[in-house]
């Protein structure tokens, strides 16, 4: 059983930047894929950007490209999403995920999930 705790959040104002980490603990963090996902008041749970189990290959959502990314420290049993140029559209509770199939992008696909961490960009 894998247990997962996401930090960093908090309110920040449009334009500015945020770091978040999701330490895993309970399990061997280095054989998982690894992703994060947010959701808004009233809104479906969307996917935000994956990491493969070595960190080496990435895949971020169409929303956040370019703004987002995602690292991986195996080590640290840590994975981070760092997010520039946030938006108030951001604003969501930014959930993390584990699981086993390679870089996928739907919630079905996660065994493993965090409580979740709220992020607000106020404009």
């Amino acid at each position: 059983q894998v247990q997962l705790v996401e930090s960093g959040g908090g309110l920040v104002q449009a334009g500015g930047s945020l770091r978040l980490a999701c330490t895993a603990s309970g399990g061997t963090f280095s054989r998982y894929e690894m992703g994060w996902f947010r959701q808004a008041p009233g809104k479906e749970r969307d996917f935000v950007a994956a990491i493969s189990w070595d960190g080496g290959s990435t895949i971020i959502g169409n929303s956040v490209k370019g703004r987002f990314t995602i690292s991986k420290d195996n080590f640290k049993a840590t994975v981070y999403l760092q997010m520039n140029s946030l938006k108030p559209d951001d604003t969501a509770v930014y959930y993390c995920a584990a699981g086993t199939r390679r870089l996928e992008t739907s919630t079905y696909a996660y065994n493993y999930w965090g409580q979740g961490t709220q992020v607000t960009v106020s404009s």
